[in-house]
């Protein structure tokens, strides 16, 4: 940890604070600013999941086997997982602005290529080459964060993360009806004009951002392990951002079984409009973000787990209903959502000098979760159906509360400790 930084411990704060004791001030973020970035993460992150629904016509088209074509999806993710890992700590030592814009500049390329390629072999790697460079929101939320400052740390995260569950979730609706009207290299060559677009935007509207750290990228890796042992937020909000994204994981690998089942008998397409209503919740994610200003985030975490242990008691019971499903679908993804937005508070605030580093903690951590997430949602669906999966779903989340719970009272346990300590040492003076 940066020796030039002492941190606020107190209950329910992030606050950073300098070595006399006061909070660093942020250049500032204006609402333009805000807009402009949270649509570069939406639309960064959607370029990982536009193959999905195009993975039928890229088998055909290309005259390949549909497995080499589902392996696509595959590539994308694999190429996400390590940018992740090995490019977003680089915004603490590189200038992000133009860090950003050149990450802009390769995802065009790669998507171009995606657009023209001849052959699967061509565009698997293009496919791995646009997750390597999606790497864009990794950039920019702790960028944002850098700039808001610590009153508007909360409501920032909140308008960011609900604009990338937005590209999330509707990249593969609008990826799907702009290739059935136009082919799969639409989709792509649509995706890489935008991004041109983007980068223009970007360009014009960020300030210069001088690097927060000074060190070799060796160092600055290792740093991060440092981290998971020193900062005990970072190590509670990680497993349960872990957890939780796991439980939504579970559901949403196996909502096409489900739709497909005797209890609904729709088709693939069906699966895909769910999207749209659990992209309502998007609009929630700002107030989230203000309230985990106002009072702890750590509140808004307990209240959002407790919420998703409801929301797959709802699916488990009526989930075989369609006025269930949709309320469980909407639940489950407002507290999911409310939950991140709050543990990514905690953590990027706990070090302004590391933002993109904790992020990366966090971030690569949440990813894995939800991969394994999503295989034992499969695995329970194949073992007992739709109970299997929110069985899974439901253990996870339960897990995640009985931590949380457990991390609180050891927090107030030391609070006691600290302060009993203290005055011991006043009476002894």
């Amino acid at each position: 940890m940066n020796a030039e930084l002492i941190h606020s411990r107190s209950a329910g704060s992030t606050g950073i604070r300098d070595i006399s004791g006061t909070c660093t001030s942020a250049p500032g973020l204006n609402r333009t600013q805000l807009v402009v970035m949270a649509a570069a993460c939406g639309l960064g992150i959607a370029n990982l999941y536009y193959c999905q629904p195009l993975l039928g016509q890229i088998q055909r088209s290309l005259h390949t086997t549909m497995a080499a074509a589902g392996s696509l999806a595959v590539y994308t993710q694999i190429g996400f997982a390590v940018s992740v890992f090995f490019l977003a700590p680089l915004g603490d030592i590189l200038e992000r602005r133009r860090l950003i814009l050149i990450m802009l500049a390769l995802v065009t390329v790669s998507l171009a290529v995606a657009a023209f390629a001849s052959n699967i072999t061509v565009l698997g790697l293009a496919s791995m080459a646009i997750g390597f460079t999606s790497v864009i929101s990794t950039l920019v939320l702790p960028f944002a964060v850098s700039l808001a400052g610590e009153q508007q740390r909360g409501e920032t995260v909140g308008a960011i993360v609900g604009a990338m569950l937005v590209g999330i979730l509707l990249s593969r609706t609008l990826s799907g009806a702009v290739g059935e009207l136009f082919g799969w290299r639409c989709v792509y060559g649509t995706a890489a004009m935008l991004m041109v677009v983007l980068a223009a935007c970007l360009r014009f509207m960020l300030p210069k951002n001088q690097p927060p750290a000074s060190m070799g990228y060796g160092s600055l890796i290792r740093s991060m392990i440092g981290f998971i042992k020193t900062e005990p937020v970072l190590r509670e909000s990680t497993l349960n951002g872990m957890l939780l994204y796991g439980a939504l994981s579970a559901f949403w690998a196996t909502l096409v079984f489900l739709v497909a089942s005797p209890a609904y008998r729709y088709g693939p397409a069906a699966a895909g409009m769910f999207g749209l209503v659990a992209a309502g919740g998007a609009i929630i994610a700002p107030r989230v973000g203000k309230l985990a200003d106002r009072i702890s985030p750590h509140v808004t975490v307990a209240v959002a787990t407790g919420a998703m242990v409801f929301a797959y008691l709802l699916l488990w019971l009526f989930g075989t209903h369609l006025l269930g499903l949709i309320a469980g679908v909407l639940l489950l993804d407002m507290a999911a959502q409310s939950a991140t937005i709050s543990n990514q508070t905690m953590v990027t605030g706990l070090n302004a000098h590391a933002q993109s580093r904790l992020y990366t903690v966090y971030r690569a951590a949440y990813s894995a979760g939800g991969s394994i997430g999503a295989y034992l949602g499969v695995m329970g669906w194949s073992l007992a159906g739709w109970t299997g999966v929110c069985a899974v779903g439901t253990g996870m989340v339960v897990v995640a509360l009985l931590l949380h719970i457990a991390a609180r009272r050891n927090e107030a346990r030391r609070a006691v400790a600290i302060e009993l300590e203290g005055s011991l040492a006043a009476v002894e003076l």
